[in-house]
């Protein structure tokens, strides 16, 4: 019994922990995306995503996305990232989230969203930034991608990204692969504006 209620507490505390580096306080969290090619900082939207904010933001604060690479980028298109590393070794999912793509944002550029597969509730860990008015990517009479906040600093850097040489590559067995690795070093969780 003792033994158990150890390791109850110390789950709860680890929870708090966790839920106090995301903030559930925070409606309109920033997060700061420090890349190869410079800086991107990302306002996000708990109002109208909240379940996607607060996924996005655990991979944050556990420092889950840092190293990782942009394995994905198409001109005109996407850039996507976030869920392998230099490697292309796949990096740990949570579990799937409930699909927010009927939320009212748009799949427009300067937005970021969630990756998915085909299963309209499968986004986990994997994200993009529309580098282009994508009205395909939004949802109609099928679901859609998931915007969940906009891309206040560092635009350029993005469409910097998009133009960038890609290629097939072996070792993934992918199209629109970068030539050159472009990695998202560090993400962070900016404090909460007054």
């Amino acid at each position: 019994m003792k033994y158990l209620l150890i390791i109850l507490t110390s789950l709860s505390l680890l929870l708090s922990t966790e839920c106090n580096a995301v903030d559930p306080t925070n409606i309109y969290p920033s997060v700061k995306l420090e890349t190869s090619m410079g800086i991107i900082i990302v306002e996000l939207d708990r109002v109208k995503a909240p379940i996607t904010v607060d996924n996005f933001l655990t991979y944050v604060v556990t420092g889950e996305y840092n190293d990782t690479i942009f394995h994905r980028v198409i001109e005109d298109f996407v850039v996507q990232g976030g869920g392998y590393d230099k490697k292309f070794t796949p990096k740990k999912v949570n579990k799937d989230i409930p699909n927010e793509s009927g939320n009212g944002l748009k799949n427009e550029i300067g937005t970021i969203a969630m990756a998915k597969e085909r299963d309209p509730h499968s986004a986990n860990r994997q994200f993009f930034f529309n580098v282009a008015d994508n009205t395909s990517l939004n949802p109609g009479r099928r679901w859609g991608y998931a915007v969940f906040g906009t891309v206040t600093e560092g635009q350029d850097i993005i469409d910097a990204i998009a133009k960038i040489k890609t290629d097939f590559n072996e070792a993934s067995g992918w199209d629109d692969v970068p030539v050159e690795p472009i990695m998202l070093i560090k993400a962070t969780l900016m404090p909460a504006q007054e």
